[in-house]
């Protein structure tokens, strides 16, 4: 394999970059909020499950005692 100038190699970062679309301000934020709504209602959902599962097995457990 050939090894590259590492002038050469900036270059090629550099024109690379040029290259990609980068997000506005606005779209950075609006996707900031979504993320972390998503990772409330996750939060929320899995604490709503685990309660469910933790009343069924405390009332399985005290059937049998």
């Amino acid at each position: 394999m050939a090894k590259t100038n590492p002038l050469e190699f900036l270059q090629q970062v550099r024109s690379e970059t040029e290259k990609v679309t980068w997000p506005t301000r606005r779209e950075t934020a609006i996707t900031t909020v979504m993320v972390l709504v998503m990772a409330v209602a996750s939060a929320v959902f899995f604490m709503l499950v685990d309660w469910m599962i933790r009343l069924g097995l405390s009332a399985l457990l005290s059937i049998g005692a």
